[in-house]
């Protein structure tokens, strides 16, 4: 921290040399002033960061820094003073240390930056104080409330006030995550989520006051992200995710991309994820709301999570139910988009569709469609070693997967054509270097088996280019 202070100060000066270097005693005296005239008050900078101070707070030892340094400070575990070293005073409502606001010296800061606007200077905006324990409470209990009555304007201003002190600070969003926010807000969802199902038709589930509702939860929800387990459980509930999944059907972007987020978290992360799943896998119109999601993208994160989620339903334990759902996916279209947004994706995308790709291939329905893609293996062998040890995984899974089961069932001819267009594309060398590299003792098992394969028919064509594989980016 030191020696950066001392390299900065270096700059200045060096900075000061340059400027009056060349300079008539006019200029000089001129750049002199201004130099003098922009020197920054050392009672202005904070003692950790040696910056000018937005929000200057005082501790109970008398130092004052910038609020955003010394809860930094505090997080990092330490509970003294950085200045005088001493213990500080704990507040016992939230167990952390007394901040309070130096008015004085924001003011006193605040009219040296108006002075010397001239220069550049920006006048510190005023900041707002923080959401203390109390606060939050009381506006977590007046959602909790409403939401049990059924009042839904109510809850809405609730959540308004809620949205604004999270989005101010990361602060307030620790302060709110602090007192349980996310279990409130999941209790919400499912309380009116009751309160609909309970109306005279099942489509009253998104009538306008219910939508309003709904989407205000959920635009404040992924905020408190990662939920402890029991907010996943209120929020995993199944007539939770019936209106879930009837948002992203329905509603705006912004809700169809807050509602996948809010499934992605409910599968991906709970203790039971599997019968969650499997709940998900069979609500009316699921499959298809995720499937829209993949193939017309709102955002890259929106994209991810229906990645997430599908691949959850494609790895669920193999019984005849979640075999009609895989064999669902793939009627509807998912393994031809699989392998078309694979083509160009980025390493995020191209693990998460591989590993789908992996999970439907585990059925007969799955192979033979995957198969009957023209741009498949191709499309594999290329992002062997190309993205990551984990796509290589699953690359070298799915090809064993493809290649062997034709092998198995004695269809000889069209596996012989699979296997010679994979020499062609080069996937004996890349199997070779898999091998040579290391990998997983079962991807070295299915890489041994599919070399093995193909061996027998290297003698159809000339397989090794040294060329191919000049430009090729290792992940070791």
């Amino acid at each position: 921290m030191i020696s950066s202070w001392r390299r900065r100060r270096a700059a200045r000066r060096a900075q000061k040399v340059v400027l009056m270097a060349g300079s008539s005693d006019e200029e000089e005296a001129a750049a002199s002033d201004q130099v003098e005239l922009l020197t920054m008050p050392n009672h202005f900078r904070c003692p950790i960061s040696l910056d000018l101070m937005k929000d200057p707070v005082t501790l109970s030892t008398g130092i004052t820094y910038d609020r955003g340094s010394i809860e930094k400070w505090i997080e990092s575990g330490n509970m003294t003073c950085p200045v005088t070293n001493q213990p500080l005073s704990i507040r016992s409502l939230d167990v952390s240390p007394i901040c309070i606001p130096n008015h004085a010296i924001r003011r006193m800061i605040q009219d040296w930056c108006v002075e010397n606007c001239s220069f550049g200077i920006e006048r510190i905006p005023t900041p707002r104080i923080p959401v203390s324990p109390m606060d939050a409470s009381e506006i977590l209990n007046n959602i909790a409330s409403t939401s049990s009555r059924g009042d839904r304007q109510g809850c809405i201003q609730s959540l308004a006030k809620f949205k604004s002190l999270v989005r101010e600070s990361e602060r307030n969003k620790r302060c709110f995550v602090t007192h349980g926010a996310g279990t409130v807000l999941s209790s919400a969802f499912k309380e009116f989520s009751n309160s609909s199902s309970s109306s005279s038709s099942s489509s009253s589930l998104l009538q306008e006051n219910n939508v309003i509702v709904f989407e205000e939860i959920l635009s404040v929800l992924p905020f408190m992200f990662p939920l402890d387990e029991d907010a996943r459980s209120q929020l995993g509930s199944p007539i939770a995710m019936h209106c879930i999944v009837s948002l992203m059907r329905s509603a705006g972007l912004c809700t169809r991309r807050n509602s996948v987020l809010a499934l992605k978290e409910i599968v991906s992360s709970s203790d039971s994820g599997g019968n969650q799943v499997e709940a998900l896998a069979v609500i009316d119109g699921a499959l298809e709301a995720i499937f829209e999601l993949i193939k017309e993208p709102i955002c890259p994160t929106a994209t991810k999570a229906s990645l997430v989620i599908t691949y959850h339903i494609t790895t669920l334990h193999p019984t005849p139910t979640n075999e009609r759902i895989i064999n669902r996916l793939v009627e509807i279209g998912l393994v031809n988009l699989l392998v078309e947004t694979l083509i160009d994706a980025d390493k995020s995308i191209s693990e998460k569709v591989l590993g789908v790709l992996n999970g439907i291939c585990n059925t007969e329905l799955g192979i033979h469609t995957a198969y009957d893609n023209s741009l498949v293996i191709a499309v594999l062998v290329k992002k062997l070693l190309r993205v990551s040890d984990l796509a290589t995984d699953f690359s070298v899974s799915i090809l064993w997967k493809l290649l062997t089961t034709r092998i198995s069932r004695n269809e000889n001819e069209v596996g012989d054509d699979a296997l010679v267009e994979a020499l062609q594309v080069g996937a004996f060398q890349k199997l070779l270097l898999i091998l040579q590299v290391g990998c997983g003792e079962s991807t070295k098992e299915k890489a041994t088996e599919l070399m093995k394969l193909l061996n027998l028919h290297r003698d159809r064509l000339e397989c090794i280019d040294s060329q191919d594989f000049k430009d090729l980016k290792r992940p070791f």
